[in-house]
């Protein structure tokens, strides 16, 4: 006889490499990218590719954690968890495969058929520059690691609901 599944979740790195910044997403997931995850648990760099993963969302999760840069929203550096809800997600997009940020990815769901995972959530990062660049600047790169914590708390938050680890 089986025992419950594990929950699936899924661990989204969001951005663009060449815009400074921006790339932080990629930057966090690419360092969690190397380390062991428990059965049901994927970590992706998408970067710009927001509709491979509004598809990788039709499949069943139990959890999505974004990993995303958050530009003009505070002090450069700073790493933030948001929580999003069906209601923070506008519906009735259209499906624009060059205009994919996270929140055209979640509205697009509707559209394709799919739903928002019970659990979203968005590991974002506070940051001072996403002009045309490669590498992350100082204080961005310095919240790299806090960023990559705050997404093992979260995995672990998830596969573990009830703090029995």
């Amino acid at each position: 006889m089986e025992g419950p599944r594990a929950p699936r979740v899924l661990v989204a790195g969001i951005g663009n490499v060449f815009r400074t910044d921006d790339g932080f997403g990629s930057e966090v997931a690419r360092r969690l990218s190397g380390l062991p995850w428990a059965d049901g648990v994927r970590v992706v760099d998408y970067g710009v590719r927001g509709m491979h993963l509004a598809y990788d969302l039709l499949e069943p999760w139990d959890a999505l954690i974004m990993i995303d840069a958050l530009p003009d929203r505070g002090r450069a550096g700073t790493v933030t968890v948001i929580g999003i809800g069906a209601d923070d997600v506008g519906g009735g997009a259209q499906v624009d495969a060059h205009g994919m940020d996270p929140a055209t990815v979640l509205a697009t769901l509707d559209v394709l058929g799919g739903h928002l995972p019970p659990s979203t959530l968005l590991v974002g990062c506070q940051v001072a520059d996403t002009g045309d660049g490669m590498g992350l600047t100082p204080l961005a790169a310095a919240a790299v690691d806090e960023a990559a914590s705050a997404v093992r708390s979260l995995v672990m938050r998830e596969l573990h609901p009830g703090g029995v680890t």
